[in-house]
């Protein structure tokens, strides 16, 4: 099983690296991305931070952890730079913070975060099509979510997901160790959206294809 959205201390999670590794690997998950927030006060600190704690994890381990980053609530026109920086220093998986319903995003979020060469757009909320045909375009994924807030818009992101061909991803979107659901239970909320066990199924058989190896 996979997540590849989750936070630590170095932004508003409550948890070690360390810890969120552990815990992840005893609920059964064989894969993790730490996207801890950034914008550009804080992404050379987190992006060292992650790209450090990732490459001294071992290879041993029964849960191999991805330096990741969220680009979260940006001024447009950073999307494409900071992406480039995180890229440039080793992150492997690049969330934008989507314009989820429960909070106050800048307008043209998703569609600035997927022209930046992101890999995930976060809980999208209610994604125009032209952006969903875009994410379709740029081979981003999707989130549908289990966080608080961000999934009420889960079935219209799957719908607009199958409607336009575009990937999708389930994560957790985790702060605390609350946050950390069974893949029992991240499956059940994918099936609450709309998805079937066999389209869950191929999702998680896409994200091996593509860059956990």
């Amino acid at each position: 099983m996979i997540n590849l959205h989750s936070h630590t201390i170095h932004s508003d999670g409550c948890l070690l690296p360390s810890e969120i590794a552990v815990r992840y690997a005893a609920a059964g998950y064989k894969v993790l991305a730490i996207t801890d927030h950034v914008d550009a006060s804080n992404i050379e600190a987190v992006v060292f931070s992650v790209v450090r704690f990732c490459e001294a994890w071992p290879k041993s381990a029964p849960i191999k952890v991805l330096p990741g980053v969220e680009l979260t609530h940006l001024p447009l026109e950073q999307f494409k730079p900071l992406a480039r920086y995180a890229r440039r220093h080793g992150i492997k998986v690049i969330v934008a913070h989507g314009q989820t319903p429960v909070e106050p995003v800048i307008p043209g979020t998703n569609r600035a975060a997927l022209e930046a060469g992101i890999d995930i757009l976060a809980h999208p909320g209610r994604i125009s099509d032209a952006d969903a045909r875009l994410a379709k375009k740029r081979g981003v994924f999707l989130e549908v979510t289990s966080r608080k807030g961000h999934c009420l818009t889960n079935s219209f992101v799957v719908r607009q997901a199958l409607k336009f061909g575009c990937r999708l991803v389930l994560n957790h979107d985790s702060h605390a160790p609350l946050d950390i659901i069974s893949p029992a239970k991240t499956a059940g909320i994918a099936v609450k959206a709309g998805l079937t066990a066999e389209q869950i199924d191929s999702i998680y058989e896409g994200l091996k294809k593509w860059r956990i190896r």
